[in-house]
């Protein structure tokens, strides 16, 4: 057994290595179309992806998101975005291999279809009922409301990549009926179906290893880290620990 921290940087990294390995994704990669929902960890997953494909040169992951959340003193529009969405470069479409550059979630729905895959962000995670939920901002609900057309209406495979530090400790549903009510303020919350990969799930993806949460936090660049525990075969954990020192070092998001 082995134990290192992980910086949520660093999580955004090895998340998005084992999304990009997931066999899903693999099979409808070159045979189907993957759509990337823009969002701060997608833009790792989304650059994953384009490495695999020889396509990453023209992508730029710093404007890969629509809603962000930001420190106090940072102000974004009433919906959570930026206020000058000049340089967003659309979702990460890749239809049968070939990255379809500009091209949103909302230009492909409709031709969606089982079989094929998409990737979304989630802001919320029980780490216990395997649940996850999402904050709308969008008073249409936003790109989620778009892709759930595809993912019930067709059964359009749906992964959220999202990082332990985003686990709460309450009901997602009872938080969702208490942000979603009349009279409350701030974003809503929608509680959505799918395959959730944290830094845990992301560890038994590229390894076989058994992952578990030990603990939580630091200062000086660690705020949000997580400290995990990786237990297996001598081979899938030297595989871990490799992918970690490959990793560690990843800068903050800017």
């Amino acid at each position: 057994m082995i134990q290192f921290i992980l910086t949520s940087a660093a999580g955004k990294r090895l998340i998005a290595k084992a999304t990009a390995s997931h066999p899903s994704i693999k099979k409808s990669l070159n045979s189907g179309t993957v759509v990337i929902i823009a969002g701060t960890t997608n833009g790792y997953v989304a650059e994953e992806l384009l490495k695999i494909l020889g396509q990453s040169k023209d992508f730029i992951r710093d404007r890969f998101f629509r809603g962000v959340i930001l420190p106090p003193n940072m102000k974004t529009t009433k919906t959570g975005r930026l206020p000058d969405e000049s340089k967003f470069p659309g979702d990460v479409v890749i239809v049968n291999g070939v990255w379809q550059k500009g091209k949103t979630i909302f230009d492909v729905v409709d031709d969606l279809k089982q079989g094929d895959v998409i990737v979304k962000g989630a802001n919320c995670i029980d780490l216990v009922k395997k649940k996850a939920g999402i904050l709308i901002g969008h008073p249409k609900g936003g790109t989620i409301a778009v892709a759930l057309q595809a993912v019930v209406g067709r059964r359009v495979s749906l992964i959220l990549p999202v990082g332990l530090e985003k686990r709460i400790s309450d009901d997602i549903d009872t938080i969702a009926s208490i942000l979603n009510s009349p009279g409350s303020t701030g974003p809503r919350l929608l509680p959505v179906p799918g395959e959730i990969i944290t830094e845990i799930e992301a560890i038994s993806i590229l390894s076989c290893a058994k992952a578990m949460l030990i603990a939580g936090g630091g200062v000086c660049g660690a705020e949000g880290a997580v400290r995990i525990s990786v237990d297996g075969e001598l081979k899938e954990v030297e595989m871990i620990k490799s992918i970690y020192d490959s990793i560690a070092d990843e800068p903050p998001f800017l």
